[in-house]
């Protein structure tokens, strides 16, 4: 891209907004240095990179950059043999600090989030740590400039013996300042220092009284800085310290030095990583304080650009424009007043395209779509009024004239009041040639002018589009709205009739007009009326749809919630009734033991016994039957066994027991004892079973099983004749009554009613029946008769 384009869209200015989202120093320097890309591929990796770093900036907050910094005079110091200060060091270290922090990162993320961030996560698995290293060089520098006592053993018995030195001289020293015997001879009773020795100042005229070094004198003469011979050797001795001080400190550096140089491969790499990686969250992070949105590209190049906003203007101010070029038509002529948003609508394509093609997501609607330009070329000057002179006119023109030798069919053209700064008659005639040039190239151009000529030009050429900036002549200011398809309406004489100027003034310039040119501006006129009517019915529209797919997906959102509820609903259901039959199962069992147990003395007991236990076994069934019937009667996800006729065996799937077809009540729906219970479940619901064999019971030898033991509870008489059914059910209350049976089940249907009603006839008269009763919910109903036998 050319410097002057990047120039007059002010691209620098947003390089510089980009900078302040570095994390780093050296960040902020590549921030600056951005430039768009003429390469589709690598812009889609761009665009791929900076929307991986906004999600994760979303989810995670910012990456841990912060510290990085341009490293390469610092290695190349290393490799030349060198030697690092404690700040070169410590700079080192947070670079190695910077590549664990965001190693953890990245890794903390994907664990968490299960994502995977393609891009970003194959920078990141370049970055090689050294812990070892980051830890050595933390361990013994404190800070610049301050070597830790720890470093080594040797520095910390060093350091000891200076301690211990200094120490012994100041107590020494001390006791001269504090004597009364030299306390004459001082002019301050103070212990200083001249060099790195320790001194106190002595009169002149007591040279000779204090025996020691002269190294100093004050500015008059009067005073002496003398090192007392008492200390010499101490200070001698204390100077040897320091000395080994400082070559243990360098061998320390040069160890830490020779550790940077052994991994110098890697914190090259590691330090480009991490100032690449700045860069894009920068970019992240910039597309998310703008609200940006990433763009779609397309190869049949066209551009859609949704309600655009500039990115240099204030969100609260500024005026969001859509702007769609390439598929109907190729150059888009603008006009409308001054200041009325013309330039600023030049500079927003401009920046979109510009920031897109840098890997910047664009301040538009999701759903911009944009295309490749090899080059983009803006006119666009800041001059706009009637007083420009010749040599604008000439600057503009040779910036065109540069333009058109170099443009191609890939490049976008900005051209801002084309043909403006001389002859109106000529300026506009100029304009169309260099927009006729254009089109018959089929380049892209967008260009503003204020020539009605022009709007003409643009109705009567092929892929020559009219556009407008609206004004609001009420209030006789701009709403920078841009609307495609309606020329601007010329709102001279509107205007000036607003600001008072006298009718008859007004009338007279209409009466210049041509009569074409007021027909002209009558008919935009109309066209923009008609617009705006359409697109208030089409945002109506719009609104409408949007509320109807929000009650739609309200709605759906119930009916999911209301599915889950309804399952969660017969997940217990099934849950309880399984645990309800079981608690009856068992209890049944426990019973069954205690009358086997029972010896004839207890027999007394066992009617009173077998009464609570019943009540107690059929309460339990009632809330298994009231349990199961919210359930079992939905259908399944089987499919319905076919030919299912009563007596068949068959297992209830959603309790997972098995049981006996008695009858079917229905086409989906059949009545199955399951033990002793009779349930109604629908045909999906169960699944045909092959009959088991009765297993041959086989006696104690020590005591033989009862015929109450293997006697059967029911009798089903279903199906048969009258007269049959009396015999059978006689028989079988004697047989029941031998048995030791107390109550049995005789099962004769509902039907017409004949077999219950001479079936509870012969009850009624029968010598071992006690009572009789109809069965409840749950025992079979009208269909079944409970006898109690005596």
């Amino acid at each position: 891209m050319k410097d002057r384009t990047l120039r007059v869209l002010e691209f620098d200015k947003i390089a510089r907004r980009l900078s302040d989202m570095a994390s780093s120093e050296a960040g902020m320097k590549r921030c600056l240095g951005i430039m768009p890309s003429k390469d589709l591929e690598e812009v889609e990796r761009l665009q791929q990179e900076t929307a991986e770093a906004s999600y994760l900036v979303i989810k995670k907050g910012e990456p841990p950059l912060a510290g990085v910094r341009d490293l390469f005079n610092i290695f190349r110091r290393v490799e030349a043999g060198g030697i690092l200060d404690t700040e070169q060091l410590l700079h080192v270290g947070d670079l190695l600090r910077a590549v664990r922090n965001m190693k953890n990162y990245m890794v903390a993320e994907r664990e968490k989030e299960g994502v995977n961030y393609e891009t970003i996560t194959e920078m990141a698995a370049r970055l090689v740590s050294h812990p070892q290293t980051e830890r050595e060089i933390f361990r013994c520098i404190e800070g610049p400039g301050q070597l830790s006592d720890d470093a080594s053993p040797a520095l910390r018995s060093i350091r000891r013996q200076i301690a211990s030195a200094n120490e012994e001289i100041r107590s020494k020293m001390n006791s001269f300042i504090s004597s009364g015997k030299f306390q004459k001879f001082l002019q301050d009773a103070i212990v200083t220092t001249r060099g790195d020795r320790y001194v106190i100042p002595v009169k002149q005229e007591y040279r000779g009284s204090v025996p020691g070094i002269v190294h100093d004198q004050s500015s008059t003469g009067a005073t002496l800085f003398i090192e007392p011979m008492a200390v010499v050797e101490l200070n001698n001795r204390l100077r040897e310290l320091g000395a080994k001080e400082k070559i243990e400190i360098e061998r320390i550096l040069s160890a830490l030095t020779l550790m940077v140089s052994e991994i110098l491969d890697d914190l090259y790499s590691d330090m480009e990583t991490l100032i690449e990686l700045d860069y894009i969250f920068a970019r992240a992070k910039f597309g998310l304080e703008l609200d940006g949105s990433r763009p779609i590209y397309n190869t049949e190049g066209y551009i859609n650009i949704m309600k655009a906003r500039h990115p240099l203007i204030p969100r609260d101010t500024v005026v969001p424009v859509s702007v769609h070029l390439g598929k109907d038509f190729d150059i888009l002529v603008i006009t409308g007043p001054n200041t009325g948003g013309k330039t600023v609508t030049l500079k927003t394509v401009g920046l979109v395209i510009l920031m897109a093609q840098s890997g910047l997501h664009v301040p538009c609607q999701e759903g911009t779509e944009l295309t490749m330009f090899s080059d983009v070329f803006a006119d666009i000057g800041d001059e706009q009024s009637i007083e420009q002179s010749l040599s604008t006119f000439s600057s503009h023109m040779t910036n065109i004239v540069d333009i058109l030798r170099h443009v191609s069919r890939d490049s976008l053209v900005l051209l801002d009041e084309l043909g403006a700064g001389t002859d109106p008659t000529e300026g506009a005639a100029l304009a169309m040639s260099i927009l006729d040039f254009l089109n018959r190239k089929s380049i892209k151009t967008i260009a503003t002018t204020h020539y009605s000529e022009l709007k003409q030009y643009a109705l009567s050429e092929e892929r020559v589009e009219n556009a407008s900036v609206e004004f609001n002549v009420e209030t006789l200011s701009p709403t920078y709205r841009l609307t495609i398809g309606i020329p601007g309406k010329s709102n001279a004489f509107e205007i000036s009739r607003r600001l008072g100027l006298n009718e008859d003034i007004i009338n007279r310039a209409a009466d210049f007009l041509s009569g074409e040119e007021v027909r002209f501006e009558d008919l935009i006129g109309d066209l923009e009326r008609n617009k705006k009517a359409a697109e208030q019915e089409k945002e109506w529209a719009e609104n409408i749809r949007h509320e109807v797919e929000r009650i739609k997906a309200e709605y759906n959102a119930k009916i999911g919630k209301l599915e889950e509820k309804r399952e969660k609903i017969l997940d217990e259901a099934r849950k309880e009734a399984r645990t309800i039959l079981e608690q009856a199962r068992e209890e049944s069992n426990q019973l069954i033991k205690e009358l086997r147990n029972l010896n004839d003395v207890e027999a007394r007991q066992r009617n009173k016994r077998i009464d609570e236990v019943r009540k107690r076994i059929k309460w339990d069934i009632e809330k298994l039957e009231e349990a199961l019937s919210r359930g079992l009667r939905e259908g399944g996800s089987s499919k319905p066994p076919q030919d299912i006729k009563p007596g068949d065996p068959v297992k209830v799937v959603s309790l997972g027991q098995k049981g006996t077809v008695i009858e079917k009540t229905d086409e989906n729906e059949v009545l199955v004892q399951v033990g002793i219970m009779k349930i109604k479940v629908s045909t999906t619901n169960i699944q045909k079973v092959e009959e088991e064999k009765p297993q041959e019971i086989l006696s104690s030898p020590r005591r033989p099983v009862s015929k109450a033991s293997t006697f059967s509870p029911e009798l089903d008489v279903r199906g048969q004749v009258l007269d049959d059914a009396l015999m059978n059910v006689d028989k079988y209350l004697d047989d029941a009554s031998l048995s030791g049976l107390k109550q049995v089940t005789i099962i004769h249907g509902k039907g017409t009613g004949v077999l219950r009603s001479g079936i509870q006839q012969l009850l009624k008269s029968h010598q071992h029946v006690a009572s009789f009763r109809k069965g409840v919910f749950g025992e079979g109903g009208d269909g079944v008769t409970i006898v109690e036998i005596h």
